[in-house]
């Protein structure tokens, strides 16, 4: 799933979280980030809700083209190994 957003803020965050369900449901696994352009600290939760959705559902989250003020928050909060794939 590619994200249709350019921001993840506590505005839309419940909706991202949705969409993202809504995919893995789907059976699509993948998140792509590459139009986002700004977040807060909303994105990194949107992100360990799918993590949490994909470990109760026996799935694999995979995320592409994170944007850096998210792995910065993420590395701030101390989730980034959870969030970045070795």
């Amino acid at each position: 799933m590619k994200l249709q957003t350019a921001s993840i803020t506590n505005a839309n965050a419940p909706e991202v979280v949705a969409a993202g369900r809504a995919a893995m449901q789907g059976g699509d696994w993948v998140v792509d980030f590459s139009s986002v352009v700004h977040c807060d600290t909303s994105a990194v939760a949107c992100i360990l809700a799918w993590l949490r959705f994909a470990r109760a559902s026996g799935g694999k989250l995979q995320l592409l083209g994170l944007p850096a003020d998210l792995l910065s928050l993420a590395k701030l909060y101390g989730v980034e190994a959870l969030i970045v794939a070795p």
